[in-house]
């Protein structure tokens, strides 16, 4: 589904978070997500588009959808569009609703989901310009996401829980896993699990540099249940293996 809203009143609710869209937005809401809404006062025109998965066979979309993060957002993440950004994305939906109030032919199916493709396309493109706003107005994303790591490590989290996850971060920074790693891939470059990564590998250096600790002992308080996987990810990191990169430092 994709649905553009503006509410004078009332709220909807997905999952356990309820959200207010009185600001017009663009959500995006993949098949079998629960849904519900209250109350509702509708400001001006609203769209719903609803796209059967059905529909999509034999046309790249099928395969491509999958693509789009923005479809696993919350919707306290949904797309908050500028007038002319609104402008494009209506001038699309009434070409999509004229061809479907045509007679169908061969060519309806196509002609309906480029159009649909062309506003995932935008959404992508509006949705940066939305990732460069929200930095600016809340600070850098990636200062609480180390933040948030670093007392994970602090905490004794590592031993206890095992090596943290995006999901988790995600959670103490009130956002979807996949809205936060698109937010930090703006901004750093770098997914969420790669920026984990580095952190880990960053730690283990430092843990690395203490010779009375072998480096099982390091992995396993890193949260490493595998040590072969810990080596791998350290030589893809560092360059070196962990025992490489050990007698390197006693050299």
């Amino acid at each position: 589904m994709i649905a553009y809203k503006k509410f004078i009143s009332g709220v909807m609710l997905y999952g356990r978070t309820s959200y207010d869209h009185r600001n017009g937005c663009l959500s995006f809401i993949k098949p079998r997500q629960v849904m519900q809404f209250n109350n509702l006062d509708l400001e001006e025109d609203n769209f719903i588009i609803c796209v059967h998965e059905d529909f999509l066979i034999g046309h790249h979309l099928y395969n491509d959808i999958q693509k789009y993060n923005f479809f696993d957002y919350e919707v306290n993440e949904a797309l908050h569009l500028s007038p002319k950004e609104e402008q494009t994305i209506w001038e699309l939906y009434h070409k999509i609703e004229a061809e479907y109030n045509n007679n169908l032919d061969e060519y309806s199916q196509d002609i309906m989901l480029t159009h649909i493709d062309s506003i995932l396309k935008y959404a992508l493109r509006y949705y940066k310009r939305q990732f460069i706003n929200r930095t600016v107005s809340s600070g850098k994303t990636v200062s609480k996401f180390n933040e948030v790591l670093a007392r994970y490590f602090q905490d004794g989290a590592l031993q206890n829980s095992g090596l943290p996850s995006v999901a988790q971060i995600a959670e103490h920074l009130n956002m979807s896993r996949r809205y936060l790693s698109d937010l930090l891939k703006q901004e750093t470059g770098k997914t969420a699990i790669e920026l984990i990564h580095l952190s880990l590998i960053k730690e283990a250096k430092n843990r690395l540099r203490n010779q009375d600790q072998n480096i099982s002992e390091i992995a396993y308080q890193l949260g490493f249940d595998n040590l072969s996987y810990f080596s791998k990810l350290f030589k893809k990191e560092a360059g070196l293996s962990p025992i490489e990169f050990k007698k390197q430092l006693l050299n």
